[in-house]
């Protein structure tokens, strides 16, 4: 009776030790699974905006009525923007954060390096009325897998002039006058993403006198609320695929 009673002591051990193997075995098959799951998974959506304060340090840009220099002009609607579309979730690349001069070609490298969906050049004019959006010249030409400088923004010039719309739209809806143009753009031209120059104008009655000028904070206030609703809408669009390459 006793070998009996060590022979059925003995299998439902080997029984539970079978046991616990098959559960390491199982354990370890899901956590293999999850690693390969993850390392499948396709990489979380980016939707990266870069804010270009145009001028700065040692280039002043126009003198506006206020006597302010436009550097601070568009520094300053740089940071507000910034701190609008930060609100919203979106991610902002600056190309600058202080009064400092940075040359053109740099402004197009940050922009590039930064895989941007959207490129915002900020002006600021003292001529014509409201907000002027100007896109590229360059004529529009197939993508290549090398983008020659000062031209690459030929392949994107589609989505640029899409991203011109969805701000216009914005502008429009928020009260504001606008008016549309294409010219040569130094720093835009070298840039492989949808890019924009905006320029804000006070904003003129039938008249031509100023209803609001640039010093006017809340003139300000909303043209920034305008860009940032234009932006959140074009993030919306680009996660649905609609502007991408």
């Amino acid at each position: 009776m006793s070998d009996r009673l060590a022979i059925r002591s003995l299998f439902a051990a080997c029984n539970r030790a079978l046991h616990g193997r098959r559960l390491v075995w199982a354990f370890t098959a899901l956590v293999a699974a999850g690693h390969l799951a993850s390392a499948q998974a396709p990489p979380a959506p980016r939707f990266i905006v870069v804010l270009d304060a145009a001028h700065g340090g040692d280039d002043p840009g126009a003198r506006l009525s206020t006597g302010q220099p436009e550097k601070a002009f568009t520094l300053a609607l740089s940071v507000r923007l910034r701190s609008l579309l930060a609100a919203r979730g979106i991610q902002v690349v600056t190309t600058r954060e202080s009064d400092a001069t940075v040359d053109l070609n740099h402004r197009a490298e940050i922009a590039n390096h930064a895989y941007a969906q959207a490129c915002l050049s900020l002006h600021a004019s003292e001529s014509g009325s409201g907000v002027h959006l100007f896109t590229s010249s360059l004529a529009h030409t197939q993508p290549t897998r090398f983008a020659a400088w000062k031209t690459a923004q030929s392949a994107w010039v589609p989505r640029s002039l899409a991203l011109a719309g969805v701000l216009n739209s914005a502008l429009l809806h928020a009260g504001m006058t606008v008016t549309l143009g294409r010219t040569p753009l130094l720093a835009v031209d070298s840039m492989t993403c949808p890019s924009v120059a905006i320029e804000i104008a006070p904003e003129r009655g039938s008249g031509q006198t100023a209803n609001a000028g640039l010093d006017d904070p809340g003139y300000q206030a909303r043209v920034a609320e305008a860009l940032a609703a234009a932006l959140v809408e074009w993030r919306s669009d680009w996660g649905s695929g609609a502007h991408q390459p």
